[in-house]
């Protein structure tokens, strides 16, 4: 006899709740907050420079900025692009809302691309199609954690002299043809938020390999105040002096996140390695399911996954996903769904963008939810999804 899910009156899988994502935090962590919270500087001292640099070593970038979250990073990389009113940028999407927000920041217009349908990241003959004489800047995003297909990106910007800022939100620890993500794209920009790979509480990064949009980047985090002699437009008045000589913002981050995702960067190859071996059984779980599409990966991206997302064909299924959403969480497996395509908010609807835009992306929206994927899940606790999931396929198959 079939055994009936907990939606229906059935047992749960799970007596205590799994989540999609969390931190892990250890006793490293939390001595190295307390070291500087024992120190003489809380914000703007020398752990900013010590995280900098672990992030150049890391991805083999020339430089980085660390700032207060990965929003301020997508934004001053668009300043320095030279992002303004009348510009366009490309994007897709499939991703939350900042990835197109940072046009409007400057006031420009995002403009958004479909997806591929297998690997869930923008096409880039999808770009191609969009860009216009306006296109000043193209922000692929490497949804889950998988590269962007940065090859033909690249070829292609390179060709119409347009910017590319790749968003790795979610793929700290990725290689692309071999190479860190980091040090691809003119600038890449990343975010420490708890449910990412590692983490400092909140904070972002911009890293490039141009001297000029460093400087630039520098200055639009604080406030575009420098005391760099080289860059002051006047005498100095003393070694207290500085000039404001641009209009920047305050997207510094503390010494005290610093210091965390420093020590979390010590742990990358272990919080790397788990995440691909979770996702490796959820592979081999779900592949064999008819009922469940398993995301593609192209063979130039070596993945750290951030999410993992589970795609169920409703067509062959008697549930909806908003129904198979609940049914998970009636077992203990809570999803959460990335993303709402950015386009179908209401406030990008009050500005004239239509629904039907990219097809694509909204096929998958309707079927996806993103299944728990972090560093301190155990193996029951991964045992526990896939058996979750395997229920209600079977439960709910025509």
């Amino acid at each position: 006899m079939m055994e009936k899910p907990a939606i229906a009156g059935g047992t749960p899988v799970r007596s205590t709740p799994l989540y999609y994502g969390h931190q892990y935090i250890d006793e490293a962590d939390i001595e190295a907050v307390a070291e500087v919270l024992r120190s003489d500087y809380l914000t703007c001292g020398p752990k900013i420079t010590q995280l900098e640099q672990k992030l150049c070593e890391l991805t083999g970038a020339k430089y980085a900025v660390a700032v207060s979250n990965g929003t301020a990073a997508l934004h001053i990389a668009c300043m320095a692009a030279g992002l303004k009113e009348g510009d366009e940028l490309i994007t897709t999407p499939i991703t939350f809302a900042a990835s197109a927000n940072c046009a409007l920041y400057c006031g420009a217009k995002p403009v958004f691309a479909d997806i591929n349908e297998k690997t869930y990241n923008i096409d880039p003959l999808e770009v191609g199609k969009k860009i216009t004489e306006k296109t000043k800047v193209i922000i692929p995003v490497d949804f889950t954690g998988q590269a962007a297909d940065m090859g033909p990106i690249m070829e292609l910007a390179r060709e119409k002299g347009i910017v590319v800022i790749e968003d790795a939100a979610h793929s700290i620890g990725t290689l692309y043809q071999g190479k860190p993500v980091g040090s691809i794209a003119d600038m890449t920009t990343f975010s420490f938020h708890p449910v990412k790979t590692v983490t400092s509480g909140e904070g972002g990064a911009v890293l490039t390999n141009d001297r000029d949009y460093y400087e630039k980047l520098c200055l639009y985090r604080t406030h575009g105040i420098t005391r760099e002699q080289s860059l002051l437009e006047r005498e100095s008045h003393g070694p207290w002096y500085y000039e404001q000589i641009d209009l920047g913002y305050n997207y510094r981050i503390t010494d005290m996140q610093a210091a965390l995702l420093i020590s979390q960067l010590d742990k990358m190859e272990l919080f790397r390695q788990r995440r691909k071996e979770i996702v490796r059984r959820y592979d081999e779980a779900f592949s064999k399911m008819p009922e469940i599409v398993v995301q593609e990966e192209i063979k130039e991206s070596d993945t750290t996954r951030h999410l993992y997302i589970l795609r169920i064909r409703p067509e062959v299924l008697n549930v909806d996903r908003k129904g198979f959403f609940e049914a998970l969480a009636a077992e203990g497996i809570h999803c959460n769904v990335h993303y709402i395509p950015v386009y179908r908010h209401p406030y990008y609807e009050a500005l004239g963008y239509p629904e039907g835009l990219c097809p694509k992306a909204e096929k998958l929206y309707n079927e996806m939810m993103s299944l728990p994927l972090y560093y301190a899940m155990s193996d029951q606790d991964v045992d526990d999804v896939i058996n979750a999931v395997h229920k209600l396929v079977m439960y709910y198959c025509k």
